[in-house]
């Protein structure tokens, strides 16, 4: 269970704080906190996926 990876989309509430990467070729790394809403990247509507709790 430990390797089971946490994926958000755009507009989703954040269930954990913490270094979030976008999947697919636009990349990018941001912190975003428990609670906050998921953003878009480069005007798009993209998937997120924890890289590090924080």
């Amino acid at each position: 269970m430990e390797d089971q990876k946490i994926t958000l989309a755009t507009g989703r509430k954040c269930t954990v704080s913490g270094e979030w990467e976008t999947l697919g070729r636009l990349s990018t790394i941001i912190y975003v906190s428990k609670g906050d809403i998921m953003p878009a990247y480069c005007g798009k509507n993209v998937k997120w996926i924890l890289i590090r709790k924080g």
